[in-house]
């Protein structure tokens, strides 16, 4: 019998770490912010280390880079090793906490290529950040991708809002919804537990 483990490890894919050295100190607007994030989206599909799924988190008045992170379930074996959870525990490792809100750091923004999944959205309201942006939230990623995205509550946009959490929504919608298209035209794997 396999021993009990103590321990969890998940890692970003080499072509990651190559291209996150490579990134300009600070990205000033929404939309290339937004164009980086879906940029590593393919290219994590591209290279077959995950699904088509990025984020990145950015000090909201510098647009100062912080830390992206890729979907990473398949190669990590982790349900949960999600995008957002990679680039939000990537931030927090690099500032040395667990609450990027914190009163003495300046506020940070999250930005995905669309809205969080279920488990997600919990791990955005309880990150500290202050500004989610997407880059949409309707059907299209499930229906073009066949990714289970979980019941996300009816009102999760004002629960952001009542939580103090800004959101933006549509900043490349169009290219976004071609990249799932792009996925779904690949044939690559569509990761549902038990098929959603």
């Amino acid at each position: 019998m396999t021993p009990h483990p103590n321990r969890i490890t998940l890692t970003t894919p080499s072509w990651f770490r190559h291209r996150v050295a490579a990134l300009p100190e600070c990205i000033s607007s929404p939309e290339d912010r937004m164009r980086l994030v879906l940029e590593f989206a393919r290219t994590n599909v591209e290279h077959d280390t995950g699904g088509p799924f990025a984020a990145g988190v950015f000090e909201i008045g510098t647009g100062r880079v912080v830390a992206f992170g890729v979907n990473r379930v398949v190669p990590s074996g982790c349900s949960s090793a999600h995008a957002e959870i990679m680039a939000l525990s990537l931030a927090q490792k690099r500032l040395g906490t667990y609450d990027l809100g914190r009163r003495d750091l300046p506020p940070h923004e999250l930005v995905i290529n669309w809205r969080p999944c279920a488990m997600c959205f919990g791990a955005v309201l309880w990150s500290g950040i202050r500004c989610l942006s997407i880059a949409g939230s309707g059907q299209e990623l499930e229906e073009l991708t066949g990714f289970d995205e979980g019941p996300i509550h009816p009102g999760w946009k004002s629960e952001l809002a009542r939580r103090g959490i800004e959101m933006q929504e549509g900043v490349l919608r169009e290219e976004a919804v071609d990249l799932f298209r792009w996925f779904r035209s690949s044939g690559r794997l569509v990761y549902n537990a038990r098929q959603g």
